[in-house]
């Protein structure tokens, strides 16, 4: 979530994955996904901020997830040799 603020004061979170447009005109207002607006007093660059930062810190933790990952083996599929593969399924032509 980013924190905006709206016009009168009072601050609230939005899913930055549901802006789908940001205007400056003059007021900064976010249009959503499902077509809702949102007059915040933030800038549009300061929303654009807002965004990038949210974005870069998932992508960071995801990174330091995958890094505490403990690394697993890839099953060798040169063990399933033995293992007979399935009979071929017999066609048959379309009757029309």
């Amino acid at each position: 979530m980013i924190v905006v603020t709206r016009l009168s004061g009072g601050r609230f979170g939005v899913n930055p994955d549901l802006v789908q447009r940001v205007d400056s005109a003059p007021d900064t207002i976010l249009t959503l996904v499902d077509g809702t607006k949102l007059i915040v007093r933030e800038s549009l660059d300061d929303i654009i901020a807002l965004i990038r930062e949210h974005r870069a810190g998932l992508l960071a933790r995801a990174r330091d997830i995958e890094r505490l990952r403990p690394v697993q083996a890839v099953p060798d599929l040169d063990d399933d040799v033995d293992d007979d593969p399935p009979p071929p399924v017999p066609l048959r032509p379309r009757s029309h």
